[in-house]
């Protein structure tokens, strides 16, 4: 995953990212009523985001306001289309 990836500022139940987050703070309560474990969400976060990229390839974070490309880190090509009558 992204090495700046929200890990710890992202609710893992109902996904908003905290705007803030101090190191000194490890347990934090989000608007939706959820308590976290800071070190407990973040690894649940980076699990859950790990195994994303793994099934549906790189590029499935959220997309940052900083990013220059917002393009995947993988060159994609389109396989070539083949219509018409198949072959037997």
């Amino acid at each position: 995953i992204d090495r700046w990836f929200p890990s710890s500022k992202l609710c893992g139940a109902c996904g908003t990212v905290r705007e803030k987050l101090p190191l000194n703070v490890r347990e934090w309560t989000c608007e939706c009523g959820t308590v976290h474990d800071r070190d407990v969400n973040a690894a649940r976060n980076i699990l859950a985001a790990g195994l994303a990229a793994s099934a549906c390839g790189d590029g499935v974070r959220p997309q940052r306001e900083s990013s220059r490309t917002g393009r995947s880190s993988v060159k994609q090509e389109a396989s070539p289309v083949r219509v018409g009558i198949p072959h037997l």
